[in-house]
């Protein structure tokens, strides 16, 4: 296992690639846009807070008296779309001066998962609200709705974006995203689930479960797979760019299961950047390298470089549970945001340049 040293400088990446925020109203969720020019953080007291990265200068906005619950980048390359516990999707659009459009209303819903599929002539918001799944156009017409049994509680696509996959209760299901599909591909383990993760081959779909594991399926034969031993709910998981490794938070370290090698069935998994009385609340793996970032209950942040098994501190305990943690298009930032209200953005841009 690696671990943390207590007596490094934690601070030093924030400090000296980093700009932040210091608010008070919990951190939901955070995205860049594709262009990475702008990123935004979704807050619990109902305002966006955005960043423009170019200038470095922040921007709050108010858009809803109850809480922006989700934030994604939209298909185009300067566009955030935001939606909220009032049944509100709103695009906060990047111009000369930031402006919202209302997308859609969902009265009396909570709009929870966000995700978008950019295509020139045919680009796709996927919408996850109570039970079903919404397919929207770019003029916000429904083109099709994925129906479900019961809460949809995580969505992904593939890395093809060809399909969609949901979680929710007693299992997942896998629907063709153009297709003119009527049933999804049932995933079935009974329980609560509640976050889903496909491999990058399609060779696997991984849940996380209320029960602190794990349950994957082996494609195309679902194959059962079990991974347990969790101290907490793993709440935040992704494969890595290669496929090779499952991260998932939910201990005290970054748990990354083998997905080679016969595993992960029979093999222990790596863990990294472990400390003590403070689990990973949030990971999130680099787009194209073996890396993954991880935020902890105690607010602190790292980068794990997998093959290496070196650990880089990003920021220091001290500012609460990290909540949200996600890099830009290319891996070159990284956002992370805290339920007490920190966020922040740090570069890496000069780092790779150098290397």
């Amino acid at each position: 296992m690696s671990s943390m040293t207590s007596d490094a400088d934690s601070d030093a990446m924030l400090r000296s690639r980093g700009v932040s925020y210091d608010g008070d109203a919990f951190v939901t969720s955070l995205a860049f846009t594709r262009a990475s020019k702008f990123v935004v953080f979704a807050l619990g007291s109902g305002s966006l807070l955005a960043l423009d990265l170019s200038i470095k200068t922040w921007t709050e906005t108010r858009i809803s008296e109850g809480a922006i619950l989700t934030v994604a980048a939209d298909f185009d390359g300067n566009g955030i779309l935001a939606g909220g516990d009032d049944g509100s999707l709103l695009r906060l659009e990047f111009g000369g001066v930031p402006q919202l459009v209302q997308v859609g209303k969902f009265p009396a819903k909570w709009v929870e998962h966000l995700t978008t599929i950019p295509d020139k002539k045919n680009a796709i918001r996927v919408v996850a609200v109570g039970k079903t799944v919404h397919l929207l156009g770019p003029d916000g017409a429904t083109l099709r709705t994925l129906d479900h049994s019961s809460t949809v509680t995580g969505v992904v696509l593939d890395a093809k974006m060809r399909r969609i996959g949901t979680s929710h209760y007693n299992g997942a299901s896998i629907w063709f995203v153009r297709a003119e599909q009527t049933k999804p591909q049932l995933l079935e383990w009974k329980g609560s689930h509640i976050g889903i993760a496909i491999h990058p081959a399609f060779t696997a779909v991984v849940t996380a479960m209320q029960e602190n594991a794990l349950h994957g399926w082996r494609m195309p034969d679902g194959q059962h797979m079990r991974m347990s031993g969790y101290s907490a709910k793993p709440q935040s998981l992704g494969f890595s760019a290669s496929g090779r490794w499952l991260a998932s938070s939910g201990a005290e370290s970054i748990i990354l299961w083998p997905f080679f090698g016969g595993g992960p069935m029979g093999k222990a998994p790596l863990e990294l950047a472990g400390r003590d009385q403070a689990i990973v609340r949030q990971i999130a793996c680099h787009p194209s390298n073996e890396v993954v970032a991880a935020g902890f209950s105690d607010g602190m942040v790292v980068i794990a470089d997998i093959a290496r098994e070196r650990i880089l501190p990003i920021a220091s305990p001290g500012r609460g549970p990290v909540s949200a943690l996600g890099w830009n298009p290319d891996g070159s930032m990284l956002g992370f945001g805290t339920e007490t209200g920190f966020a922040a953005v740090v570069d890496f841009t000069s780092k790779l340049e150098e290397n």
